[in-house]
């Protein structure tokens, strides 16, 4: 599971529903069958979910602790390891596989070191369930910061999610909740509608070719032009940090939030 791979300090009390999607959006392993109780409890006193989301996923964690643990394991991988529309890595739906990715990991990675977490080689750093690990430990106005700047990925997610009809898209609705931005998921709907699948026989043969053609085919010129983009990425990022996203207030009505 994703805490395997942290040596964290405790969670404050009102973010353990940071850890509990971040559990369910783990491979599923015996260890959280067994868990589901605690997960309930801590869904069921988190205030910042309203009331019909908490029962959707309280309902999704009993199902979990009732199904055949082979038959998860391998929905999690036809969902989560075949193609890359549904990737939980962060960085891959910003960079895709440029050179970009690379520097956003170092940057992401030093971010952990600075607040205390040793990572091992398990996980990459931008591995969605660890994130939110990591998230779990910070102040809320950290957890809003980064959850705004994250949005576009999450909204994108659960619409794809939704359009397989799979509870994992209840993970992003709530994190999407937390800060007031669930409406953008419609947003990313006629997106989504539109998309050919990726996890097809046919489009994984397709993707394999396309990447023995681009590892053999790199020049200084695309260098150039992807380092040209990581600061088009990264003046868009500090454009985005003026405009502060904060964590929902328990009973509080979500606001507006505009689109990226």
């Amino acid at each position: 599971m994703a805490d395997a791979a942290l040596q964290l300090p405790q969670a404050e009390p009102g973010m353990r529903s940071l850890r509990v999607l971040a559990r369910l959006l783990d491979y599923p392993t015996e260890a959280l069958q067994g868990a589901v109780d605690e997960l309930i409890e801590a869904l069921y006193v988190e205030r910042r979910l309203s009331a019909a989301l908490k029962a959707d996923l309280m309902s999704w964690c009993q199902r979990i602790s009732e199904a055949d643990l082979l038959e998860l394991q391998s929905e999690y991988v036809a969902l989560f390891d075949k193609g890359r529309a549904h990737s939980l890595l962060l960085f891959e739906h910003v960079h895709g596989e440029s050179r970009d990715r690379g520097q956003a990991m170092v940057d992401l990675m030093n971010e952990y070191q600075e607040a205390g977490f040793e990572l091992d080689a398990r996980e990459l750093p931008d591995y969605l369930p660890l994130f939110l690990e990591y998230l779990s430990t910070r102040s809320e106005e950290e957890i809003g910061r980064w959850l705004g700047e994250i949005r576009h990925i999450l909204a994108l997610l659960a619409a794809r999610l939704e359009e397989r009809g799979t509870d994992h898209a209840l993970v992003m609705r709530a994190l999407l909740a937390m800060i007031g931005a669930e409406a953008e998921v419609e947003a990313q709907r006629e997106t989504v509608v539109g998309e050919s699948r990726d996890d097809t026989p046919e489009a994984l043969d397709a993707v394999w070719e396309e990447e023995a053609v681009r590892f053999s085919a790199k020049s200084d010129e695309d260098c150039a032009l992807q380092s040209a983009e990581g600061r088009r990425l990264a003046e868009r990022k500090r454009e985005t940090q003026s405009q502060p996203v904060r964590i929902m207030s328990p009973g509080a009505e979500a606001p507006r939030v505009s689109g990226r």
